[in-house]
């Protein structure tokens, strides 16, 4: 992968060039960017980057032309050379199937039938086809593609970090790096702690990227031993020509999604495939039955989302999130930048309905379902909780809201 492959992140680019050409790379990295920012394909670019035989100087270059004058024809521009990666090397051609000898990979695995105690190496076909298909995908992305088990949870064993260690004390086979990408070291344990002299006193010349998308949730002994990059999520200009461009998404859906997502590509993907899904009408009819029709709709209407999946309910309640926070901008600069055709006129029927202070409490509210969604809630108990919520919060001020 190059850096041009790469969606926005156009100064986070410059950054990590400008870090290797000073010599100001330090040999432990996090990259730490939320979901969909495009951390993990930004770290898989930058380590094509550093073992590109262009960038490098080993390529070799034709002879030059002599001239009719007998001056030698002016040679290319080093800098030149330092832009992207060429892609057409054979350390790119391996790097960019994610199979350069010197790049290594780790990422939360888990027990199989065949594999007792596994390790990254074990799932490295899963791996590759996996970032091929989905580069900005998530945690529950991977897993879901290599869990033979419902209940499977992803970690990273003490027997992954060991092979770690095993592979950094080998001599580089083709480049003058030895690289790891640790991706979602926040799955780590107090396992972690066996990394923790490497990754203060590496071997020569190797470079340990780790990929998180939350450093609360890191070890603090590993946090302090790596030098932090910060990874903004995406623009939402960025995320709507890469749906309109790489995905062939419509583009006034692509504008719409792009709106919603917040900045994370992945959810843009997600909310790309399912923008036939009609959330408006999923949303009235449940408004309507939490202030007019009671409790016997209230359960019906708890048992058809149930049965969509986590994936689809998050997307629901994001939706709603992004209503009111449209509703909120109307209210307050009389413009709401985000919203479109019936969406502006659902919030301005949600600006009717509720006061900014119960919007905001109802934000809070979804935010933490959406929390409690991803860990894998009772999706009935959860949404028949948030409906008793949301009458609470809204039975002052009741207006119906009608197709």
């Amino acid at each position: 992968m190059k850096f041009s492959d790469i969606i926005g992140q156009k100064q986070m680019k410059e950054q990590l060039k400008e870090m290797f050409l000073n010599n100001r790379l330090s040999h432990a990295l996090l990259f730490l960017g939320k979901e969909g920012s495009g951390a993990l394909p930004l770290a898989v670019a930058f380590a094509q980057y550093l073992v590109c035989e262009k960038v490098n100087g080993k390529k070799e270059v034709a002879p030059a032309a002599i001239s009719l004058f007998g001056d030698a024809a002016p040679a290319e521009s080093e800098s030149s050379f330092q832009e992207d990666s060429c892609g057409i090397c054979p350390a790119c051609l391996k790097a960019a199937q994610l199979a350069h000898p010197d790049i290594h990979f780790s990422y939360p695995t888990v027990t199989k039938k065949s594999v007792d105690k596994p390790v990254a190496t074990d799932f490295i076909l899963e791996w590759r086809e996996f970032f091929k298909l989905n580069p900005y995908g998530n945690l529950y992305d991977w897993i879901e593609a290599i869990k033979e088990k419902d209940n499977s949870q992803g970690n990273i064993t003490a027997r992954e970090c060991d092979d770690i260690i095993r592979k950094l004390s080998l001599k580089s086979f083709e480049s003058g790096y030895k690289i790891v990408i640790l991706w979602m070291p926040e799955e780590l344990e107090k396992e972690g702690n066996r990394l923790l002299k490497i990754i203060e006193e590496p071997p020569p010349d190797t470079l340990i990227i780790l990929v998180a998308e939350n450093d609360e949730l890191i070890l603090p002994t590993i946090l302090s031993r790596c030098q932090l990059i910060k990874i903004p999520a995406l623009e939402n200009k960025e995320v709507e020509e890469a749906l309109i461009n790489r995905n062939n998404t419509d583009a006034t859906i692509a504008r719409q999604v792009a709106g919603v997502s917040d900045g994370n590509y992945r959810d843009a993907l997600q909310l790309a495939q399912h923008a036939e899904e009609d959330w408006q009408v999923l949303l009235r009819d449940w408004l309507n039955t939490i202030l007019k029709t009671g409790p016997m709709a209230q359960t019906k209407w708890v048992e058809e989302i149930s049965k969509i999946g986590r994936e689809k309910q998050k997307q629901f309640l994001r939706y709603f999130n992004h209503l009111l926070e449209q509703a909120i901008l109307l209210r307050a600069i009389g413009n709401a930048p985000g919203a479109f055709g019936t969406e502006r006129d659902f919030a301005e029927r949600l600006n009717k309905l509720i006061g900014i202070e119960q919007q905001q409490a109802i934000i809070e509210e979804i935010d933490r379902a959406t929390y409690y969604i991803e860990r894998n809630a009772n999706a009935k108990m959860l949404f028949h909780a948030l409906t008793i919520k949301l009458y609470h919060i809204i039975q002052n001020k009741i207006v119906f809201l009608m197709n």
